[in-house]
């Protein structure tokens, strides 16, 4: 039935293209070639798991990808030319190019999944129609508030700033042109130009990706998991560098810091609160006294930061980051506007003059970030802040925010640029530390992007939130869809950013919700403080809880990171990832997985005493704030929420390491407690990653540490083998092993043959056990005794 229906569609959609006639094939070292009547196909595997197409019409070329960077042609395929049609598979993936009536067809372990039903280019358009199955549930489309299932609706393809968007926006910051389908597979348009993709709004099961112009290609990509599918499209898209661990502490940031003696008042009650802190973030207030008319000074307003190298260099011995804001406007009344036009670095209207156009913050220019020359101009501004001690950067307003369509780039107009005028801009930065700092991770804070940003060390955040309840109820969506299309990082600014909203309940639960999700940075609006430290007393015990449980969590979060840098997978997963099959979890983000064994539920409404969790079928779940409760999977419960935690749960089995530090950036991580939920019925698997934090390719390079934890399912031995690469220096951690559930006859273990007695001093306590390990040292602990 489902094949007839595709055959329906194939005759009813394709008014032209079943005109198209096949003429020849020929196989180029693994590029297939179909020559049509009016043009030519050239159709690649990757891997067994990605495959690529691309129409060139006649008259046309083809177009250098700025999203993919695998270039591996996957020459293992069985290519079958037949009476009526060529047969390719790979295993996975199966491609069938039909004679007459022309066609493509792709398929999935032998399941239709995809038919081409149009692919064409001319002047105005490039086009491409897919079909899609009547009960697949469609992801994707880049960074906005839908719904989980995008299906239905019609995505705009321009990267636009959404001001105090709540519950819906369908308009925002990363318009990436690629789906993701409930049967494990994805599809990404490989074009840069403004266009539309069309999630079968029609409901028709076609979906339909337009542009003003560029190629028509498109990679296919499946997996048998989630995981596995995520890892194929970053193969395909490049992988997140892994950041400088300061990135997984607390920020201090607002809309902004005024000025040098503001920024000190605020580190020094962090350090009065005993709230720990490893970066400041200033806005434009560090290039003027004003939000507008100062934008593109891009130098110290000296009588705002007198001594701001003496500034930076006291917050350095504290263990606290400089991390400053740039944009890449311009303004004509800036002190650099007479620099950018002689220097010829900004781009040009029709008659080949810098291109001026009025908007919020003045009348201004825009960095050309096609032109060498600009890159290296606008490069210079930032090495020679670097050398000042600015560790990282946050660029603002990169979709660019105003971008008229008559302005002109070096490589093009307007709306072919536009999309990925953040992506070159997290490129340049990337590339020029690479060659300047080759051994410093660089901080990239960017509001835009696009595919493949994650390969430049992209941190993305979710734009202007409102700071209300619909503000923060948008955020898990956003970050979980991102995570799937590569750029694992995506956070918003917490606590919410526009408006005046006092509210401490939401605040907090904002925090609560941020001690989960990757980058802990209070943001927002001056009217009402972000950061912790000047909200009322009951707000900022309760933020320096949340805060003290994100520092202990660096070392389960920092191989987090990791996991991402080596896999892809994201560090915030839907729940689907537990359950493929199960449609329901495909509808909203009420839940999810922090990494794989935290279950988190946040709660995004005001005064709300219970919340419906769903605990996933494959797992038991324990509460990881009263180990007493225990859930079995594959249920809905209404679980009671408390004023100081989320509602968050612990896979049974599974090994939690955290760690005592209190600045993530100088983290030893030398003493670490491994709180294992035992479960006899559950195996145990755990990689805790460490580093020395700063490393680039520190893995690659040898310099790093593993622990592996392993235990099988009814075994009573813990494995621990520290795994140490040739450069890492040896170290000597101390361990606690907690174990949650233990059976009540266990007062000792056997560590390498030795016992070792519980030193929990309750009796109701969990016990616990300490013992050491050395870097490349295997541990057996014995948990019969």
């Amino acid at each position: 039935m489902r094949f007839t229906i595709r055959i329906f569609l194939l005759l009813a959609v394709t008014v032209g293209y079943a005109q198209r006639e096949y003429q020849s094939y020929s196989n180029d070292n693994g590029i297939h070639t179909i020559r049509v009547s009016d043009g030519v196909y050239k159709i690649r595997f990757f891997s067994n798991e990605a495959v690529e197409t691309e129409f060139i019409a006649n008259g046309s070329v083809s177009e250098n990808s700025l999203a993919v960077v695998d270039k591996s042609v996957f020459q293992s395929i069985k290519a079958q030319e037949l009476r009526d049609k060529i047969d390719f598979s790979s295993g996975l993936i199966r491609v069938v190019v039909t004679y007459k009536p022309f066609s493509i067809a792709y398929y999935k372990s032998g399941q239709l999944i995809a038919t081409e039903l149009a692919a064409s280019r001319t002047n105005k358009e490039t086009s491409v129609k897919l079909s899609v199955n009547a009960d697949e549930s469609l992801l994707g489309g880049g960074s906005r508030v839908l719904g989980m299932n995008r299906r239905g609706n019609k995505l705009r393809l321009y990267n636009k700033a959404h001001y105090g968007y709540e519950t819906r926006s369908e308009l925002m910051n990363y318009c990436i042109p690629m789906y993701l389908s409930s049967e494990v597979y994805g599809v990404h348009f490989d074009n840069t130009w403004v266009g539309d993709l069309d999630l079968d709004s029609g409901k028709q099961n076609v979906v339909t990706y337009s542009a003003e112009g560029g190629p028509v290609r498109y990679q296919i990509f499946a997996g048998r998991t989630w995981k596995d599918l995520v890892k194929t499209y970053t193969t395909l898209t490049g992988r997140q560098p892994l950041p400088p661990r300061y990135t997984l502490g607390n920020f201090s940031s607002r809309f902004g810091y005024h000025s040098q003696k503001e920024a000190e008042k605020t580190i020094a009650a962090f350090k009065k609160e005993g709230i720990p802190v490893d970066a400041i973030i200033f806005d434009l207030y560090w290039f003027g006294t004003t939000i507008k008319e100062t934008m593109g000074n891009l130098d110290v307003w000296r009588d705002s930061f007198p001594k701001f190298e003496k500034m930076i260099s006291k917050f350095s011995k504290q263990g606290i980051k400089t991390i400053l804001i740039t944009e890449p406007f311009i303004l004509k009344s800036s002190s650099k506007w007479n620099e950018a036009v002689a220097e010829g670095i900004l781009a040009k209207d029709s008659l080949s003059q810098p291109a001026v156009y009025d908007f919020y913050f003045g009348t201004t220019g825009l960095i050309d970030l096609d032109k060498p020359k600009a890159k290296e101009w606008f490069w210079n501004v930032y090495d020679k802040f670097i050398k000042k001690g600015v560790a990282g950067w946050w660029g603002d307003l990169g979709e660019p925010e105003v971008h008229p369509k008559w302005v002109r780039h070096e490589s093009g107009l307007a709306h072919q640029v536009h999309n990925v005028y953040g992506h070159k801009w997290a490129e340049l930065l990337a590339t020029k530390y690479a060659e300047n700092y080759p051994n410093t991770r660089p901080f990239i804070l960017m509001r835009s992007g696009y595919s493949g940003s994650q390969r430049f060390g992209m941190i993305p955040w979710s734009g202007d939130v409102n700071r209300t309840w619909g503000g923060l109820k948008a955020q898990p969506e956003i970050a979980l869809q991102m995570g799937l299309q590569g750029l694992g990082f995506m956070h918003s600014d917490l606590g919410g950013f526009a408006g005046a909203n006092l509210d401490d309940e939401l605040y907090v639960r904002w925090l609560q919700y941020g001690v989960f999700q990757p980058i802990f940075r209070p943001h927002a609006q001056e009217e009402v403080a972000s950061e912790p430290v000047f909200r009322s007393e009951n707000a900022k015990k309760l933020a320096r809880k949340a805060i003290l449980e994100r520092y202990a969590l660096l070392p389960y979060n920092y191989s987090l990171a990791f996991e991402n840098n080596q896999n892809g997978t994201p560090l915030m997963r839907p729940l689907f990832f537990e359950e493929p099959t199960n449609k329901s979890l495909f509808v909203n983000a009420d839940g999810y997985l922090w990494g794989n064994d935290f279950l988190v539920v946040p709660v995004t409404d005001a005064k709300l005493t219970e919340k419906t969790v769903y605990f996933s079928k494959t797992a038991r779940w324990v509460d990881y704030y009263d180990a007493t409760k225990i859930y079995e999977g594959g249920k809905y419960v209404s679980v009671k929420t408390a004023e100081d935690h989320i509602p968050v749960f612990v896979r049974s089995g599974a090994v939690i390491p955290t760690c005592n530090d209190l600045n993530a950036g100088s983290a030893s991580m030398k003493e670490l407690t491994l709180s294992y939920y035992y479960n006899e019925n559950y195996p145990t698997v755990a990689t805790v990653y460490f580093d020395d934090g700063t490393t680039t390719n520190a893995f690659e390079k040898g310099n790093y540490e593993l622990l592996r934890i392993t235990k099988d399912t009814g075994s009573e031995t813990l494995n621990i083998k520290s795994e140490k690469g040739t450069a890492f220096k040896a170290v000597k951690r101390k361990i606690t092993l907690k174990i949650i559930h233990a059976p009540k006859t266990l007062t000792a273990i056997e560590v390498n043959g030795k016992l070792v007695k519980n030193n929990s001093k309750s009796a109701d306590a969990a016990p616990s056990f300490s013992f050491e390990i050395t870097s490349g040292q295997e541990i057996k602990i014995n948990l019969k005794k």
